[in-house]
């Protein structure tokens, strides 16, 4: 069976037929639409409260409540997720999103529901991209096709102490006759990482074992006061696939250059790639990267990072350790290319007259968080489950 991807007016169309087109009819399929008006889609069973008139558009979530969004037994493919609720960063920190795929009682999906449609730090901003998109700030919407082989199941839990959610919703998806037995299973995983080492990098996704394809990355970013408004985004991002330990096969040039910009992060967004938050005043920033025309296949494992590091001029650099802030010079950059001060048996410190002269590369410490979006070959992985209530919501406010 073939496959065709069609990009529509930012919206990403999976077809599924030989030589597909929109206006050929498609036999197999049954389109259904699972919402509070009609759970899971039943046929000829859409509007039946309040004599068909609205009558169930939306439920209220209370702390410690969860609500199914969808709970079949059958085999389909979602096609689009949307949603709005009343927002606040800590309520879309502690609404918990959960999907499960082939009746498994782990989730393949464990993800703060902001986060995972990149509202990283809780603040929804409008933008569209391939993926997602938020038409006005207001709602949240997911265009990634999720296919199931033996049943599906899509849970929110309100895991915050005090507040309530108001959720509207739809999850669109078809009954095909058949789905391939090669197609792969959705996942999401986050992760947060407020405090580490000077030198440790980020790590975006934990060493993830199986076959599959990572989709990309929505990044939240915080950063630590201490380094005032220091450029933050010399940090590369590494992937290391199919048995990489040391050294990454795959390994980029810095944060802004992952997302396709440079020379700095400001607020953009395009199909693949933005940054639908770049609040340097208020040391925010929120960027995402999809691996939609640059697939990212891994055959046996794959794991992700990104570095900690940050840039400045010598003198700004030689202030900030002058006042023993926390960080490390790693390279100079200056008209004779790098200076790999690391490579260095003696590195000078950076008041010696032999320091190099230009920009400074360093090590630093922030507060990172990311959702991994990915394929993999089974509908659950060996990544853990999502972390508790106190981390998600530590410094949010």
């Amino acid at each position: 069976m073939k496959y065709i991807v069609l990009l529509i007016g930012g919206i990403l169309y999976l077809l599924q037929t030989n030589a597909q087109q929109l206006y050929q009819m498609q036999e197999e399929q049954q389109s259904r639409l699972s919402s509070f008006e009609n759970l899971n889609g039943v046929k000829g069973s859409g509007g039946k409260t309040n004599k068909t008139a609205k009558g169930n558009a939306f439920q209220w979530l209370y702390p410690g409540q969860s609500v199914v969004l969808l709970d079949i037994k059958e085999q389909g493919i979602i096609q689009r997720i949307w949603l709005t609720i009343n927002q606040s960063p800590k309520l879309l920190r502690s609404l918990r999103l959960q999907m499960f795929w082939d009746r498994n009682t782990k989730a393949a999906v464990d993800v703060p529901l902001g986060d995972f449609f990149v509202s990283n730090l809780g603040y929804t901003t409008a933008f569209q991209s391939a993926l997602f998109s938020s038409p006005e700030g207001r709602s949240f919407n997911c265009f990634i096709p999720m296919p199931f082989k033996k049943g599906a199941r899509i849970t929110v839990t309100n895991e915050s102490v005090g507040d309530t959610a108001k959720l509207f919703y739809d999850v669109d998806f078809v009954l095909p006759k058949t789905v391939p037995a090669n197609a792969l299973y959705f996942h999401a995983f986050w992760k947060r990482q407020i405090t580490s080492r000077l030198g440790d990098d980020f790590v975006v996704l934990p060493k993830l074992s199986g076959k599959g394809r990572f989709l990309g990355m929505s990044v939240g970013l915080n950063t630590d006061s201490v380094y005032d408004k220091t450029w933050w985004g010399e940090g590369e991002v590494k992937m290391y696939i199919d048995g990489d330990i040391s050294y990454p096969t795959i390994n980029g040039t810095g944060a802004e250059d992952y997302i396709g910009t440079g020379w700095g992060i400001g607020t953009f967004n395009n199909l693949y790639q933005g940054a639908p938050v770049a609040d340097e005043r208020n040391r925010k920033f929120v960027f995402y990267r999809w691996h939609l025309p640059d697939a990212i296949w891994f055959q046996s494992d794959i794991k992700v990072t990104l570095q900690q590091i940050g840039g400045a001029p010598k003198e700004v650099v030689e202030e900030k350790l002058g006042k023993g802030i926390n960080l490390q010079p790693v390279t100079v950059d200056n008209i004779n290319g790098f200076v790999r001060l690391l490579d260095m048996k003696a590195p000078p410190s950076i008041n010696d007259k032999n320091f190099p002269d230009g920009w400074v590369n360093f090590y630093r410490i922030d507060d990172f968080s990311a959702v991994s979006y990915f394929y993999l070959n089974k509908p659950v992985s060996n990544l853990p489950s999502l972390d508790a209530l106190d981390m998600r919501l530590r410094n949010v406010r």
